[in-house]
Formats: C-alpha cells, structure tokens, sequence
C-alpha cells in the first residue's frame, strides 16, 4: 500500500498511486480516508476531470451550486472547468478515490498544502496564517496556476491573483522553497 499523507486541516488522508489507460494516457489515483468535519473548499481544475468513487461512507460533493451527497458504490464526475468541492457531513469516515486525468501537478500541490496543515501554517479554511504561510502559498498557487484555480473564500481574478503571487513566490524560493517539496523543507 502506498504511504498515506495526512493533512489535518483538511481533515483527510491520500494515497497516490499511478497507472496509465489503454491508450497511454497517465491516470493518478488519490486515494482519500475524509474524517467526519473533512472537506475541501470550492475550487475549479481548468483542464483537468476528476471522477470520485465512494468506497466507503457517504461524500458531499458541490458541483456548481448543488451539494448532492455519494453513497458507497457511487461515483461523481467532474468536467473539467466545474467549479467544486466535498466534505464529509457524516460521525464516519468515508473512503473514496478519484481518478485524475490528466494528472498534472495535483500530487505535488496536495503534499505541499498537506504539509503547510501539519506545519500548522494554515486556518481550517487552508488559508495562510502568517506571512511565512502566505509566502509559500503564493509559490504553490503560481506553480499550479494552470492546474487549479481557487473559488473561496471570493478570490480576486486569476490575472491578479498571479500577479500578486508573484513576489510572494519569488520570495518564497530566494528562501530555498521548491515546488513539490515544501514538506522537506518545513521538516513535516
């Protein structure tokens, strides 16, 4: 079984593993143990679908405006472009996985905001809580700004949003941050 990753903000546990379709095209899987409370907030992936399939427990997932809860045995699909989120509402861990295609850098973007969690650098909504947080943040969001797009709380426009991440990301690496290994250099 794969090392699991804990992000106590979000309440969550991954697994990642890889495989490709018969086509050759790289699939990752993020297998994913949500504590009652966990979730993420509303979000978008640009080019990126995201099919998640409940093993265990119940899921809420936003898709749009609507939160519609998943069963074991159910699955959500997630158009690329969809604004969306999940949570767990339930006393009982659920247990899902979402296939990912094409993976992009969602691996490294969940490690790395996984770690700011365990660093204790973020609030419950995963915001930054200190200026060092907000440093690194503004590394991960210009290094995965084509992969996703953050929707809460009320961002300001991706253009802008990338240009004032852009000292923040600067700064962050002059400070010898990398994309892919903040977890490394946090000591988490």
């Amino acid at each position: 079984m794969p090392e699991q990753i804990e992000d106590p903000v979000l309440r969550q546990r991954l697994a990642f593993t890889t495989t490709h379709d018969d086509d050759g095209t790289e699939v990752l899987h993020v297998e994913t143990w949500l504590d009652p409370g966990g979730g993420v907030t509303p979000h978008v992936h640009p080019a990126m679908e995201e099919r998640f399939e409940v093993l265990d427990g119940t899921v809420s997932f936003l898709t749009g405006r609507t939160w519609t809860p998943y069963a074991a045995g159910q699955t959500a699909l997630v158009p690329p472009g969809t604004r969306h989120a999940y949570r767990n509402d339930t006393d009982a861990t659920a247990h899902m996985v979402c296939h990912v295609r094409p993976p992009s850098t969602l691996q490294a973007f969940l490690e790395d905001a996984a770690a700011l969690g365990r660093a204790g650098l973020t609030t419950r909504q995963a915001l930054p809580r200190s200026p060092r947080a907000l440093m690194i943040a503004g590394l991960l969001v210009e290094e995965n700004a084509e992969m996703v797009a953050l929707g809460f709380p009320p961002l300001p426009p991706r253009p802008l949003q990338r240009l004032a991440m852009a000292p923040l990301a600067a700064l962050a690496r002059r400070r010898g941050y990398r994309p892919g290994r903040v977890a490394e250099k946090l000591g988490v």
